[in-house]
């Protein structure tokens, strides 16, 4: 069994035996860590968000280019050295504000508000995911483990093939664009991704039951977060298309 998000994967329990020196997983950690990512990729976007505001229109360049490729790299050591989470962890949360601030500000600049908005939605959003987890109103089975990680799998896939298309100049019609099923394509989007949610809820209380090693707690952070930084930016996408209607 696993997640959907590639960042939280079942085999990382078995892996990594609880009698480690640095003690246990636990939920208040896990918390606080997460707590403490969201600042410093909040952090670091408004720094990226008030460079431009203030008149620097170069640095949205870099910003998109270092956040981008440089949060992408240490994803993927994240992902195959969950040891490291302790430190790559942080560097993802600053490296994807930068990008996340920079996108903010193109969209804040078109449209006046938008992003706020969506930090909004996608906070409102996480409260009501992790409500009906708490509950019990979404039973975090086998099969609604493997339904969303296809679901998830499909869009990512359908992403990949935009941008390889896009590279040869053609655009996949209607989906991307400001029309009833571009709307409901994103609205698609969106509840994928905060279905993930649930997911990555399971997998965390998942450890702490497990007593997976304490540097896991960097880790269940780091995985949720990129599924926050995956709904924010669909919910630019749709407000965006909403604002174009």
């Amino acid at each position: 069994m696993r997640t959907s998000n590639p960042a939280l994967k079942d085999e990382y329990f078995q892996r990594n035996p609880a009698a480690t020196a640095e003690g246990a997983m636990t939920l208040r950690g896990t918390t606080t860590k997460s707590f403490v990512l969201v600042l410093l990729a909040t952090f670091s976007a408004a720094f990226t968000w008030h460079e431009y505001m203030s008149g620097n229109v170069g640095i949205l360049t870099p910003a998109i280019l270092v956040g981008g490729i440089g949060g992408f790299i240490i994803a993927l050591v994240t992902i195959f050295k969950p040891r490291l989470a302790p430190i790559t962890a942080p560097l993802y949360a600053v490296f994807e504000g930068l990008l996340l601030g920079a996108i903010s500000a193109r969209y804040e600049q078109r449209w006046a508000g938008l992003p706020i908005q969506a930090v909004g939605l996608t906070l409102m959003v996480f409260l009501a995911m992790l409500t009906v987890y708490r509950t019990g109103i979404i039973k975090v089975t086998d099969k609604f483990r493997f339904g969303v990680a296809a679901a998830t799998g499909g869009i990512a896939l359908f992403y990949v093939l935009s941008l390889v298309l896009s590279m040869f100049g053609v655009r996949i019609p209607m989906v991307h664009e400001s029309g009833m099923l571009g709307i409901g394509f994103s609205l698609i989007v969106v509840g994928v991704a905060a279905l993930n949610l649930v997911l990555d809820f399971d997998f965390i209380e998942r450890g702490v039951a497990a007593r997976a090693p304490g540097y896991m707690e960097w880790y269940g952070a780091f995985g949720l977060l990129v599924t926050l930084v995956w709904l924010y930016l669909e919910m630019l996408r749709l407000l965006s298309k909403i604002q174009k209607r």
